[in-house]
């Protein structure tokens, strides 16, 4: 017991060391400087002190973040090095002092087997971690292991984190881009970006639901990471944006977010969009964020001139919200049996369909599967 006390008595406080490791930083050493914060935010954990780790961790990540964008080697260095007749091992290496001297987010590397190809594919073999993501990892790890509440000084803490994940413009159409290396590049950082964010705010999801802030989580963080992967992402996943946004509690925002998808998606994408998100909502008993969604997107349409879709998908959509609004199960019915190749058009809108039956009408739904069935569904959630 004397040995802890004097050991807790020996760290500094954590503003010293904060001080320290951003001077670090500023000299240029990340990978140094990302050691160090993983080191010495673990000897305030193993003291007990974890408010002062989260204060290390939280200044480490933020500062990460912002001092580049996303793990992602040069193509053209490793190019380089093939053209000239050395091997892609070398290239490698290369690219990794490069990288160490001039980027944040190298953390670590690892080799599935030994490199012998001199192409771009040598990169393939390097585990890409940004520095900043796994700190924002540790963040939250932390968070658990101290027992600490969910509350609103905790989610501004969050927050800022999330704020300080690079972001970069896309091209709107992939396909216009004539550099294909650029190409591959800004994808590939893409990606990368996405998976760092998305990774930490679903960590800080689960925590958020652990720790006081609902059986789903924080509403917020939900919509910081719908956001996030709308934005960043190369190829938009609107199932799962549509996911965390109904889980959310803004559905202006959602809005927002779909009259954006109609000015760039593919033609019959429209339509499906916001039937995924309207019916998403009243899969979950919510029929008044339905109505606001509905009745927002076609508010923005007008000042974004941008076409609201006119196909048979959006009649049974706007009948389907007046008939919840009354006790009227044979409509509901009607109106699924009229309308039904318009639904399958996608396979989930039928599932959507029966949950909104037993939501609103008290109607026992039928899962062949049985109890096999609702473990896929919640694994199948799990992976939103």
């Amino acid at each position: 017991m004397s040995r802890q006390r004097s050991r807790r008595v020996e760290l500094p406080p954590a503003k010293e060391n904060i001080e320290k490791l951003e001077k670090v930083v500023n000299e240029g050493n990340y990978y140094g400087a990302q050691q160090m914060y993983k080191s010495i935010s673990a000897r305030y954990v193993s003291a007990q002190r974890y408010a002062e780790a989260l204060d290390i961790l939280h200044s480490g990540t933020c500062i990460q973040l912002s001092n580049g964008q996303t793990v992602h080697f040069c193509c053209s260095t490793i190019s380089l090095f093939s053209v000239g007749g050395w091997g892609a091992g070398v290239a490698v290496m290369a690219s990794k002092a490069m990288s160490l001297r001039h980027f944040y987010f190298v953390c670590c590397y690892t080799f599935s087997r030994p490199v012998k190809q001199k192409s771009v594919t040598a990169i393939s073999y390097l585990l890409k971690v940004t520095c900043g993501a796994e700190l924002a990892l540790l963040f939250v790890e932390i968070l658990g292991k101290g027992k600490v509440p969910y509350d609103e000084e905790i989610l501004e803490r969050l927050k800022k984190i999330y704020i300080s994940f690079p972001r970069v413009a896309l091209p709107q159409h992939l396909w216009d881009v004539d550099d294909m290396q650029q190409l591959s590049e800004s994808i590939g950082s893409a990606k990368t970006r996405v998976e760092g964010c998305s990774s930490f705010l679903k960590a800080a999801i689960k925590w958020s639901a652990e720790n006081g802030a609902g059986i789903n989580g924080s509403p917020e963080l939900h919509i910081m990471l719908a956001e996030y992967i709308f934005s960043e992402s190369p190829e938009v996943d609107m199932a799962k944006v549509t996911y965390h946004y109904v889980k959310g509690n803004n559905p202006k925002k959602f809005a927002t977010t779909l009259v954006s998808f109609l000015g760039k998606c593919y033609p019959g994408e429209d339509d499906l969009a916001i039937a995924r998100a309207v019916l998403r909502y009243l899969s979950v008993g919510n029929l008044k964020d339905a109505n606001i969604l509905m009745d927002e997107i076609k508010t923005q349409v007008e000042s974004a001139e941008v076409t609201f879709p006119k196909t048979e998908l959006m009649q049974f959509i706007n009948y389907l919200l007046r008939t919840l609004e009354r006790d009227a199960l044979p409509l509901f019915n009607m109106l699924r049996a009229n309308f039904r190749p318009s639904i399958e058009r996608e396979p989930a809108f039928n599932e959507m369909l029966d949950d909104t039956a037993e939501r609103f009408f008290g109607v026992q739904r039928k899962n062949p599967m049985g109890m096999f069935g609702d473990i896929f569904k919640v694994t199948t959630d799990a992976f939103l």
